[in-house]
């Protein structure tokens, strides 16, 4: 063994050798950098704390010229419904149930008297960010009587209380409203179906949403009214209300876009830019990948060019009684051994690099949670094994051919 040392040493050649180092180090870097960015990026689109932890979405379908001069909006058909339940980014699907009898709304407040035309909607209870009183939860849909009503609940979207304490109130000189107050106000619901029926009813705001940009009503309320009002109507829903998975699924948007359907909220560009980023870093690891590849190419030159340049010497060795695997040992520990410290490295940079980063990331979103280093370790300990086990191959064929 110390004699092969010898002469591996006589024609070895240093910037050969660092000059693989170095490429194989930056190739190994790039990659493992790539993956484990993405690892830690991904949770700021996705996670619980993200810019897009949004895990519901609002689908309608796109509106047509047709549609819009039959006056009808296009419905979903049961086949759509159930498309969307068999996809593997829906955890579940609920429908949108749309009033099909005419609402009129008024209130009095301070000796002023207001009205307007009004709509409901409804969609099933587990999808409502805000809780509806106990006598109108689902169970009661079959038992409810709409004549022995006094008040119905209503879920206003935030956003309506924004748009009049920040835009109309301000305009008309009126005073501002809060949540509280608005719960206190007491509306005069009169609902209007076919043939002229008519009920009168209170109305209460019992809650807000964030999530539904629509007049909620409790489904057991509209299942009654809708049946006591307009029993031959039978309209097919407009919208649907999805929880996903993830919303940061680039299978959403493919979805959503090879149907023609729209979205109300960001879940598709939440996709898009999932995807945007997973091509980056594809590309990235692509380019690493390369320069690993380059890098190992000048290496067996360089292990070539040894073995070429001591092959007198080296058959001397096989003639006197030296076996291909003890004479392949020195040069196969030298290739492993660049390879180990190429790879240390490799792990060193990353996770310093990483800290960086990560504390630019928690300053933008400071709940943000790290991702998980497993990946980035066993990508780092596959490509080690992979090209280590090709220079051992490669090494023991030169040697034989001598």
């Amino acid at each position: 063994m110390k004699l092969i040392w010898k002469l591996l040493r006589q024609h070895l050649s240093i910037g050969q050798f660092v000059g693989f180092f170095f490429a194989n180090l930056f190739g190994m870097l790039i990659v493992l950098l790539s993956l484990q960015f993405y690892e830690d990026i991904i949770p700021a689109f996705s996670g619980e704390d993200g810019v897009m932890k949004n895990t519901y979405m609002i689908v309608s379908k796109s509106i047509s010229a047709a549609s819009t001069l039959g006056g009808e909006a296009q419905a979903f058909t049961e086949t759509d419904v159930r498309e969307f339940e068999q996809q593997s980014f829906a955890r579940r699907v609920g429908l949108f149930t749309a009033s099909q009898y005419q609402v009129y709304g008024s209130l009095s407040m301070g000796g002023m008297g207001m009205g307007t035309d009004m709509f409901f909607e409804s969609v099933p209870d587990d999808f409502v960010d805000s809780k509806w009183p106990e006598d109108f939860t689902a169970a009661r849909a079959e038992s409810l009587d709409l004549s022995s009503l006094n008040e119905v609940p209503i879920i206003l979207p935030r956003s309506y209380l924004a748009i009049y304490n920040f835009g109309f109130a301000q305009t008309k000189n009126l005073p501002k409203l809060s949540e509280g107050v608005v719960s206190m106000i007491q509306l005069d619901l009169r609902l209007r179906g076919e043939g002229g029926v008519e009920r009168s009813l209170k109305g209460r705001v019992v809650g807000f949403s964030t999530r539904l940009n629509t007049v909620l009503v409790p489904q057991a309320f509209m299942q009654a009214s809708n049946k006591a009002l307009a029993p031959a109507s039978q309209a097919a829903p407009t919208r649907l209300i999805v929880e996903v998975n993830n919303p940061a699924d680039d299978a959403i948007a493919t979805f959503i876009q090879d149907h023609g359907y729209e979205l109300e909220d960001n879940s598709l560009e939440a996709g898009r830019a999932t995807y945007f980023l997973k091509v980056v870093a594809g590309i990235i690891m692509a380019v690493g990948l390369l320069i690993s590849a380059l890098s190992f190419y000048i290496l067996m030159l360089s292990i070539y060019l040894l073995v070429q340049k001591n092959a007198e010497k080296l058959q001397n060795l096989r003639l006197i009684g030296y076996s291909p695997a003890r004479i392949s040992l020195p040069y196969q520990l030298l290739t492993i051994g660049m390879n180990a410290l190429v790879l240390l490295l490799s792990f060193v940079l990353v996770f310093w690099i990483r800290g960086l980063y990560l504390e630019r990331l928690w300053q933008m979103f400071p709940q943000l949670s790290e991702g998980a280093v497993t990946n980035t370790i066993l990508l780092g300990f596959a490509l080690f094994i992979l090209v280590s086990f090709f220079n051992i191959i490669a090494i023991r064929r030169k040697i034989n051919h001598l």
